[in-house]
């Protein structure tokens, strides 16, 4: 827990975006399996610990210190993780240290239950310095606030093993802590590992800056900036998951949209919420605000009301993959003005499909003419 309780403690501290992927990447190298794994879990956010819950982290701090006392530093200090840690009365006691290996603190408090791991954790605490505490804590809650995105934690796991961080994503959701064949691959120990029939993610074409190169804008079409997050829906051998731009899995935020989508494929589209502030019929449907839609983001679950009250559908940009078959041409021209294309070559028009609410949705986009080339951007 020592090494881990180190990096967080400089990521937490580290404000540069370069500096941040050094010192993961010098973690990963550095530390062996499998705690190496189990750290670029938690980073990526796939760790889970369902058994703590900040309320036994409240309550187990309130049995030895004052509750008044807890309350005013945690109200000054602004983080119960830290003030937790700093006020833990116990001292580091000597102990096997494998005991308190970053796997081996993962795997006693994930097989425990809700009445058996307020003891579990107690007795790491007491065994720890606050700055491995603060890191236990973190760990054991989902909660880092490291500055650390999933996607950022995987580019800098591509850049200490001089992988391609696309290749990493086609496979990341294939895969399960402490990522074992993953890292065997990355120091060419193994085989690249394979995502068959597996809903993974594939990373999209997004724009960038164009630099020093000049573009004719006769060349170029604009159309509609909705106002939602950029997603890609996957479906093999009946699995659906639904993925943010940055290889997040928010299935279970929008398992209406998640069940809709009744054919194996991949496509590509933009996460709304149904009513009128943006877009109208002529638009293809008019659109909530993306603050209709921050009611629905991050959530692991939802309930009627949410679903009845913020009800979701994506408005497709583009097919990316007809069942096994991928529908992306060659390099070269975009889709045609008014469509919704994203993929490299692809000219499937999508404009008109926005939800998945019918199988005759997808039908649509298959089946709709090739349009003429063009080049288009988005944001």
């Amino acid at each position: 827990m020592r090494g881990f309780a180190r990096l967080l403690d400089g990521l937490v501290y580290t404000r540069s975006r370069n500096a941040k992927l050094r010192l993961i990447g010098a973690y990963l190298r550095a530390t062996p399996d499998p705690d190496r794994g189990w750290a670029l879990a938690a980073l990526t956010g796939a760790d889970d610990i369902p058994a703590i819950k900040p309320a036994v982290v409240r309550a187990l701090i309130e049995e030895r210190v004052d509750p008044v006392l807890f309350r005013m530093s945690r109200d000054y200090v602004g983080d119960t993780a830290e003030t937790v840690a700093l006020l833990w009365p116990g001292r580091a006691v000597a102990d096997d240290p494998a005991a308190l290996g970053l796997a081996a603190v993962v795997a006693r408090l994930s097989t425990l239950g809700r009445s058996e791991a307020p003891a579990a954790l107690a007795w790491l605490l007491d065994r720890m310095t606050p700055e491995e505490r603060y890191a236990l804590l973190k760990l054991a809650t989902g909660g880092l606030r490291a500055g650390v995105s999933a996607r950022l934690a995987k580019t800098a796991f591509a850049q200490a093993f001089a992988l391609d961080v696309d290749a990493v994503e086609e496979v990341w959701h294939a895969l399960a802590p402490p990522y074992a064949a993953l890292f065997a691959w990355a120091e060419g120990r193994g085989e690249q590992p394979i995502a068959a029939d597996m809903p993974v993610f594939r990373p999209f074409m997004l724009a960038h800056p164009l630099g020093e190169d000049q573009a004719a804008m006769d060349a170029y079409a604009a159309e509609w900036k909705w106002d939602g997050i950029r997603v890609q829906l996957v479906r093999v051998g009946g699995q659906v998951r639904l993925y943010s731009r940055g290889g997040d899995d928010i299935t279970a935020a929008f398992p209406e949209v998640a069940s809709a989508f009744d054919r194996d494929g991949v496509v590509d589209g933009e996460l709304l919420v149904k009513g009128d502030a943006q877009g109208s019929a002529a638009h293809g449907g008019a659109t909530a605000s993306f603050n209709a839609l921050q009611q629905r983001l991050g959530r692991k679950a939802v309930s009627a009301r949410m679903l009845a009250d913020y009800p979701a559908f994506v408005r497709l940009y583009d097919i990316l993959f007809d069942g096994a078959e991928t529908a992306a041409r060659s390099p070269g021209p975009r889709a045609a003005p008014g469509s919704n294309a994203s993929s490299p070559g692809s000219t499937r028009r999508a404009s008109t499909c926005r939800c998945w609410s019918r199988r005759t949705a997808f039908q649509r986009l298959r089946h709709c003419a090739p349009a003429p080339a063009t080049r288009r951007w988005r944001g």
